[in-house]
């Protein structure tokens, strides 16, 4: 039997009674931690003042506190709540005040202000790709990869929720010229990646073991981390991804609880080697969520979509790259933000779409440009006034669990 509620909503909504995101909504002046189901937003304050929900730190002032048990309660009172069997908060007043549908008036901010950023290199397939188009003549995949999560500290202050960006600029050399030359990137891309929040902190030089990583996950958000791929290719040797990483990472604006992803858990492909003992779990730690692209240039009317691939593709799981990530003793605090590394799957789409989480893999480095269907443009990176889009969602019987959008336009480079 599907749970339902009382507050009508579509039943294609990313945001069922199985779900209950949390999110921070900008409202006129004011900043207001939020809840949501189907298209109606909840005013969390207004719930705990009147002691429907318990109370969290930080509520009044617009804040929501990265707390695993106290999310996990407050989610738990919310479905209760809004149970269709359950009439206590339907009938009474607050109502009025405290649920109220979306609109064009409120602005989603940033859930958690993180305050530390880890991207890993979790997809194998991208990672393979990658190799093979810069180092052609060597394995694709570099020895350690399947021994340990590769991951970079990126820039936790470019984290937001983005409905546009500005063009980088940086250093670039084309292999023809003696001296680099700085400018806005021409190899602007997208990456499409799963990331989670943390929810609980470690205490220094204590590692976190790989069976209890998952109790310090609050939840997770899409993620796509801008890349500017010319400008990578000239700074990232000897010490990695620096300026063509960090001018901005967007985040989808709807936290989503580990809890509500369990329907969808699933086992991931099998790890060869199998991993050093710190990093073996036991059972499922993938979820099975269906990820999507839309790309929409400023000469066309609709989105086209352009990509379709999965979060089971990856090969460690967000424990197992947690668990990494703590064991040198590193101490890890909640509102900490981690981040899959580019989603690609090894076969296309059934639907014969692309199914890679990139321009770089879509257009195979810009060999085979993409087509916009409804213009007759191509597309072998990113142009000024296009806009990407990121989807991802689990498919349960009769619902579905998503994050909603992550919609952002590019706009020329600043001056």
């Amino acid at each position: 039997m599907i749970e339902r509620s009382w507050l009508p909503y579509d039943s294609n909504t990313d945001f069922p009674l199985q779900n209950i995101p949390f999110g921070v909504a900008r409202y006129g002046n004011k900043s207001l931690v939020v809840s949501r189901i189907g298209d109606w937003l909840i005013n969390l304050s207004e719930l705990a003042e009147e002691s429907w929900i318990p109370q969290m730190p930080g509520l009044q002032d617009g804040i929501l506190w990265p707390e695993c048990e106290i999310l996990r309660d407050v989610r738990n009172e919310l479905q209760n709540l809004l149970r269709e069997e359950n009439r206590d908060l339907r009938d009474h007043a607050l109502t009025k005040t405290a649920i109220f549908p979306c609109s064009d008036k409120i602005h989603m901010e940033l859930p958690i202000v993180p305050n530390a950023y880890v991207d890993f290199y979790s997809g194998i397939h991208h990672a393979t790709n990658v190799g093979k188009m810069f180092r052609p003549d060597m394995p694709p995949l570099l020895p350690n990869y399947r021994h340990l999560p590769v991951a970079y500290n990126g820039r936790a202050n470019t984290v937001n929720v983005y409905n546009s960006i500005a063009r980088p600029s940086g250093q670039t050399k084309a292999n023809d010229e003696t001296f680099p030359k700085f400018g806005p990137t021409k190899e602007l891309d997208f990456e499409l990646e799963l990331g989670f929040y943390l929810g609980k902190e470690s205490r220094p030089g204590v590692s976190i073991p790989i069976q209890e990583a998952e109790r310090y996950i609050l939840g997770f958000v899409l993620v796509n981390d801008w890349s500017a791929r010319d400008v990578q290719r000239w700074e990232y040797q000897p010490l990695g991804p620096f300026l063509a990483k960090s001018f901005a990472t967007g985040v989808s604006p709807w936290l989503v609880l580990l809890d509500a992803l369990e329907p969808f858990r699933c086992q991931g492909q099998v790890q060869d080697p199998s991993p050093l003992p710190y990093l073996q779990q036991i059972g499922g730690g993938h979820f099975n969520i269906e990820l999507q692209v839309k790309l929409q240039t400023s000469g066309s009317h609709s989105p086209q979509l352009i990509s379709q691939t999965n979060t089971r593709e990856l090969y460690w799981t967000p424990a197992q790259q947690l668990a990494h990530q703590s064991s040198n003793g590193t101490k890890v605090e909640g509102s900490d933000l981690y981040a899959s590394g580019t989603i690609s799957s090894e076969k296309p789409h059934p639907d014969g779409l692309g199914a890679f989480g990139s321009m770089l893999e879509l257009t195979w480095r810009g060999q085979n440009p993409l087509t916009i269907l409804e213009t007759d443009e191509e597309r072998k990176f990113l142009e000024d006034g296009d806009t990407v889009t990121f989807t991802g969602f689990g498919q349960g019987d009769g619902f579905r669990v998503g994050f909603g959008e992550i919609s952002t336009t590019i706009r020329p480079a600043s001056s």
